[in-house]
């Protein structure tokens, strides 16, 4: 038998089976240094993120000693027209509705606040599979 010019004989096609098991292997291996790749970029991120978070948090201590040395120096400041307990009395009581308006309104903005529906997001994603798939 002879072959003619421009065909290939079949044992040098790979078959079905064998085009799916490359295209598995190829997926999960893309999926894995994919997943690799994620991974060392979160590592990367969270080290500057928890240094980030770090300093804030130093800045938000200070910044709560710095108000109470304000506050501290109101007190004083009321103490050189009224008795110390009238001046610290006074001061709490700014500070505690001060407080209870930030609650108030902290609150209010709360239940504004719309709650993510991951459920919804994920079934959104199957259904857009879905179509790409049928097309």
């Amino acid at each position: 038998m002879s072959e003619t010019k421009g065909n290939t004989p079949r044992e040098a096609e790979p078959s079905i089976g064998a085009l799916v098991g490359r295209l598995t292997d190829s997926l999960s291996k893309l999926l894995r240094d994919e997943l690799q790749l994620l991974q060392a970029q979160i590592a990367e991120k969270g080290k500057s993120v928890g240094v980030g978070a770090g300093l804030f948090a130093g800045a938000a201590v200070f910044g709560l000693f710095g108000l109470g040395w304000l506050l501290t120096a109101a007190m004083f400041g009321l103490a050189t027209v009224l008795p110390y307990w009238a001046a610290a009395l006074i001061v709490a009581g700014a500070v505690l509705v001060i407080t209870a308006i930030l609650a108030l309104v902290g609150k209010t903005m709360l239940q504004r606040g719309n709650t993510p529906q991951p459920k919804e997001s994920v079934m959104k994603d199957v259904e857009a599979i879905k179509q790409g798939v049928s097309k």
